[in-house]
């Protein structure tokens, strides 16, 4: 099976969980609804556009990875002190700026955690593979996306392009394991952890060593606007010299050879282009 190979790499990356009172913590693996959320934001989709969003969040299966993980996982907690009123404007990816009603809130206290200096990659299809948006459509609107994207929240901007080819795999976890890694980050982990799909264990990961399966809470309704919902997964590790090591400068998965240079400076220039585009930013973190 074909997986969109996805690099997910930022001075600071929110992969959110269960937001307690006024607490925001974060998860080491992405959640299913902030990649939905990411990749209907970059197809240009509409909030509004509920169906749309609930339909490509059924259809996805991925499994993910922890390339780099600085001080084994060390987060940063940001305290933030507010006064937020129903006059206030915020801007948005659309490039205007966007009100707010609702109530009046004076001295409001919030704590929001961060990975720092973090890179993780996922392996990602869609089910089933023929229908709307495919991943050819994904994997191009991730290349070249409707509006600026953003790794869980509006401040976590990624330092790499986030499409990164495509890979092959019997299974979600066979995918990421098939996928190879920087020699720098292969020297700098014994282990690499891992998390993917309940029940697809295998496919060419045999040294993959389970540590434990679980239910998680990632996913939204996104017909009703609030996160529940939950599916099974499986975490583990890998000892980090069985990935394969990858070529510097490869040519990517259509034959181009990348420029990490050109490519950051072509993705800030579609950023710019894309702030002044029209419509609602879909949803990017949880």
């Amino acid at each position: 099976m074909r997986y969109i190979l996805l690099n997910l790499e930022a001075p600071l990356m929110a992969f959110g969980g269960e937001t307690v009172d006024n607490y925001g913590v974060v998860r080491p693996f992405p959640a299913a609804s902030m990649l939905t959320g990411l990749l209907a934001n970059a197809l240009g989709w509409r909030r509004v556009e509920r169906a749309r969003h609930q339909r490509l969040q059924d259809r996805l299966a991925f499994a993910a990875r922890i390339d780099r993980e600085p001080a084994g996982g060390a987060h940063m907690t940001d305290f933030q002190s507010v006064a937020i009123t129903n006059t206030d404007r915020s801007w948005t990816t659309r490039g205007r700026p966007e009100g707010r009603g609702g109530g009046v809130y004076v001295n409001w206290l919030r704590y929001r955690d961060y990975f720092a200096d973090m890179r993780v990659r996922a392996a990602l299809r869609l089910e089933p593979a023929g229908e709307w948006p495919t991943l050819d459509d994904a994997a191009a609107a991730l290349r070249e996306p409707a509006r600026p994207l953003f790794i869980g929240r509006k401040p976590c901007l990624p330092s790499a392009p986030l499409f990164a080819g495509f890979v092959e795999g019997d299974t979600a976890l066979g995918a990421i394991v098939a996928a190879p890694m920087d020699a720098a980050d292969i020297a700098g982990a014994a282990a690499v952890r891992l998390q993917w799909p309940g029940g697809e264990s295998g496919g060419g990961a045999d040294c993959v060593v389970t540590s434990r399966e679980y239910m998680i809470t990632d996913e939204r309704n996104w017909v009703s606007g609030l996160h529940g919902g939950g599916r099974l997964v499986g975490e583990g590790t890998m000892p980090a010299d069985r990935f394969a090591v990858a070529a510097p400068d490869a040519p990517d998965a259509d034959g181009d050879a990348p420029n990490a240079d050109a490519d950051a400076s072509a993705a800030m220039d579609a950023a710019a282009a894309a702030s002044d585009a029209a419509g609602a930013p879909g949803e990017g973190t949880r």
